[in-house]
């Protein structure tokens, strides 16, 4: 499904590239801080899924919204996020986007149109179409791009939402990531039908299921929604198959995952095809080297800018609370 344009594009292919090594360094680097007790609470590495959050952000407008998941760090960084800012969240520093209050299911850029992260499965979804409603109410142009899972779809919010954005042709993009596994839990034993993207169709809604390991489908895809939103053709559901490189978690090993499956993904690694695209469009070894260079100093960088960070002011906490009541 790519598009010539999209693939004779290097600079786009390069940032594409760019984003998605930022977010598995990210990831990375964050599991071995987390390993180190540097980060408390759940980590949900978005290893294997990078290229969605990258194909969907780098399709919206700076008007635009997304709404994220408890797998949330590819998001913010595709939609432009600090890495420094996240790094300190993550180390539940001061200096982070919620001031080290929020954690890794919880960091929210409001500036940048991120309306935040959720720690419960499906949430984002009523969110997003709130969202949606708001600013079609307001007369605005804004799409909403409201990241979801395969999990999140077998939750009651999906269909009262989407049936409402249908109902009233809301500006709104449910993007599924459908990485097949709710927690250990294998698609196959939550529904009968496993062609997601069909729940959207019933509701009347453009519907599609597309590689979510292609950046460029990803991004063609999403540059598409959004024209249908702009055109008052909203909404729209994207269902994005892809899979974890891992556990639902840090802690977790993954052992239920089928080698042969995972193997197969692993194969399609979201890094190695965007990567791909970027040689076939002109780029040399050397600079794709100074790209993955680039970024693994920045991550450096952030991780240094983290530690060296203050702790949450208790203190100024409890007047927080205390002022709001």
């Amino acid at each position: 499904m790519a598009f010539p344009v999209t693939t004779q594009n290097k600079t786009l292919l390069a940032s594409l590239y760019e984003t998605i090594y930022t977010i598995r360094v990210f990831e990375s680097e964050g599991i071995k801080l987390y390993r180190k007790g540097l980060i408390r609470g759940y980590f949900h590495p978005y290893t294997g899924e990078e290229a969605i959050a990258v194909g969907v952000c780098a399709a919206l407008r700076e008007q635009d919204y997304i709404t994220s998941t408890h797998r949330g760090h590819g998001h913010c960084i595709a939609r432009g996020a600090d890495i420094r800012k996240m790094t300190a969240e993550l180390l539940g520093r001061a200096t982070g986007y919620c001031r080290g209050r929020g954690g890794s299911m919880h960091i929210a850029d409001m500036s940048a149109g991120n309306l935040g992260a959720n720690g419960v499965v499906g949430a984002g979804t009523p969110l997003g179409v709130g969202a949606a409603l708001g600013t079609s109410i307001r007369g605005e142009d804004r799409v909403t791009a409201c990241f979801t899972s395969d999990g999140g779809v077998m939750n009651g919010t999906f269909g009262e939402a989407l049936n409402l954005a249908a109902a009233w042709s809301l500006p709104f993009v449910l993007v599924v990531e459908n990485n097949q596994y709710a927690v250990s839990t294998p698609i196959e034993q939550t529904t009968r039908d496993l062609d997601l993207y069909k729940r959207g169709q019933s509701m009347g809604v453009h519907s599609i299921r597309i590689d979510g390991n292609d950046v460029v489908t990803v991004y063609d895809t999403m540059q598409d929604a959004v024209g249908r939103c702009q055109a008052g053709k909203g909404p729209v559901m994207i269902e994005c198959k892809t899979f974890r490189q891992g556990g639902h978690h840090v802690n977790d090993p993954g052992l239920y995952l089928p080698e042969d499956k995972l193997q197969h993904y692993l194969e399609r690694d979201p890094l190695i095809v965007a990567r791909q695209y970027l040689m076939d469009a002109g780029a040399t070894e050397a600079e794709v080297a100074d790209i993955d260079a680039r970024v693994e100093a920045n991550n450096e960088d952030a991780i240094a800018f983290a530690i060296d960070s203050p702790e949450p002011d208790l203190a100024e906490f409890f007047e927080e609370v205390k002022a709001n009541g």
